[in-house]
C-alpha cells in the first residue's frame, strides 16, 4: 500500500501544479492530482508557492481548511468511486450528482461523511465502519 508522508503528498500537489503551469506532461497519479487541482482554483496561488506552504499547519479550531487534506479527500473519494468500494458508494454518488448537478458539490457531501468516519475511527481506535459511512451518505439525499 502506498502511504506517502505529509511532505511527499504536498510535494506531489506542488510538482503537479508546476508541471501544468510549465505545460509539461503529467502521468499516473499526477493526472489524478491535476483533475482535483483544476476543480479548486482557490488553491492555485497557494500551489504556486511551495516554499511558503510546504510546511504550513492548518488549525480547524481557528476556522482554517487544510487545502492538501481537502484535495486528498477528493482523491480518496475518486478512488472509492472507481472501484465502488464500499459497495454501493458509486450509486449513492450518482444520486447526489443528480441532486446537485455537479461533481464537486456531490463529492463535498460525501466528504463530510468521510471526514466524520475518519475522525470516529481515530477517536475510537476502531476500524472504518463502511455501513455507518454509507448511512451517513444516505442521510444527505433530499427527501
Amino acid at each position: 500500500m502506498f502511504s506517502p508522508s505529509r511532505e511527499d503528498a504536498r510535494r506531489g500537489f506542488f510538482e503537479t501544479w508546476r508541471k501544468y503551469q510549465a505545460q509539461e506532461p503529467v502521468s499516473g497519479i499526477e493526472a489524478m492530482l491535476l483533475e482535483v487541482i483544476l476543480q479548486h482554483p482557490e488553491y492555485h496561488a497557494l500551489l504556486s508557492k511551495p516554499d511558503q506552504y510546504q510546511d504550513r499547519d492548518y488549525a480547524p479550531e481557528h476556522g482554517e481548511t487544510n487545502p492538501f487534506l481537502h484535495m486528498s479527500m477528493h482523491l480518496a473519494i475518486n478512488e472509492q468511486l472507481s472501484i465502488d468500494q464500499p459497495p454501493g458508494i458509486k450509486q449513492r454518488y450518482q444520486t447526489l450528482l443528480t441532486q446537485h448537478g455537479e461533481a464537486p458539490a456531490a463529492q463535498h457531501e460525501i466528504m463530510d461523511c468521510l471526514a466524520e468516519m475518519i475522525w470516529r475511527a481515530q477517536r475510537d481506535q476502531a476500524p472504518f465502519d463502511a455501513a455507518v459511512y454509507l448511512n451517513c451518505i444516505d442521510a444527505k439525499f433530499k427527501k
